[in-house]
C-alpha cells in the first residue's frame, strides 16, 4: 500500500468534491491537507532525487563520498573499538573463550611435518638403524597414524584454557590490537569503495522510504487540521 499516493488522492478528492459542491470548509481542508501532503512527498523525493532549480535536493547522491566517510567513523569508533575488541576476545562472561580450531587443524596438510621427523631420525643415531631395516620407505606406513594423532593433539592443545590464555594474551597485544583496527578499517574502505552513488541510494530507500510515507500522512493530515482551523475562522 502506497500511503503517500493514497494520502494525495484523499487530499485532492476534497479539494475537487469541496469545489463542485460549493462546500468551502472541504475545499479548504482538501487544499491545506494536499499541500501538506504534497510538500512532504516532495521533500522526500528530494533526500534521493535531484530536482532542476531546487538547490539541496538529491542530497544522499550528492553527499556520496561523506555518506561513505560516516558509515567508516561510525563502524570503527562505535563497534570496532579496542574496547569492544577486548570485550569480544574477553567473552560475555569476562571469561577466556574457547575458539575451536578443530574444522581449521583437519584442513592442514601434516605432510611436512612427518617428512620433517623422518629427515630429523635419519640424521640422528638411530639413522644408521633405520637403514637397516629399509631406510625411509620403512616409516611410510606410520605417515597416516602420525598425521591422525598429530591432528587430535593440537586439537586438544587448542582446547585448552593455557592455550587459549596466551592466544588471547598476544591478540590483546597494543601493536597487535591496532594491526586488526587498521585490517578492519581496510576491509570496510574497499567494501566502501565498491559501492556507487545508485546502490547507496538503493540501500537508503528500502530502509527509510516506507517509514518516511508517514511523513506524507501526517502532513496531510495536519495540512487539513490547519486548513478547517482556517475555514471555521473565516466562517
Amino acid at each position: 500500500m502506497n500511503k503517500s499516493l493514497i494520502t494525495n488522492i484523499l487530499a485532492f478528492l476534497c479539494v475537487v468534491t469541496g469545489h463542485f459542491l460549493q462546500q468551502p470548509i472541504v475545499f479548504t481542508v482538501g487544499l491545506f491537507a494536499l499541500s501538506g501532503a504534497v510538500t512532504n512527498w516532495l521533500a522526500v523525493h528530494m533526500l534521493f532525487e535531484k530536482v532542476p532549480g531546487l538547490y539541496g535536493s538529491g542530497v544522499i547522491p550528492a553527499r556520496f563520498e561523506e555518506f561513505k566517510e560516516g558509515i567508516r567513523t561510525l563502524m570503527m569508533e562505535q563497534f570496532f573499538t579496542e574496547e569492544n575488541i577486548d570485550r569480544f576476545l574477553s567473552g560475555n562472561s569476562g571469561s577466556v573463550p574457547s575458539i575451536d580450531f578443530a574444522p581449521i587443524i583437519n584442513k592442514v596438510d601434516l605432510n611436512p611435518a612427518f617428512d620433517n621427523l623422518v629427515e630429523v631420525i635419519e640424521a640422528s643415531q638411530f639413522g644408521g638403524m633405520l637403514a637397516m631395516v629399509g631406510g625411509r620407505e620403512a616409516l611410510q606406513p606410520m605417515r597416516e597414524p602420525f598425521i591422525e594423532k598429530m591432528k587430535l593433539s593440537i586439537s586438544d592443545i587448542s582446547q585448552s584454557d593455557t592455550f587459549n590464555q596466551v592466544l588471547r594474551d598476544e591478540l590483546e597485544q597494543p601493536k597487535v590490537m591496532a594491526s586488526m583496527r587498521d585490517k578492519v578499517s581496510d576491509i570496510i574502505a574497499k567494501r566502501l569503495d565498491e559501492l556507487t552513488p545508485s546502490l547507496v541510494k538503493e540501500i537508503v530507500q528500502d530502509m527509510i522510504r516506507k517509514h518516511l510515507g508517514w511523513l506524507v500522512v501526517w502532513g496531510g493530515v495536519f495540512g487539513g487540521l490547519i486548513g478547517l482551523i482556517a475555514a471555521l475562522l473565516q466562517a
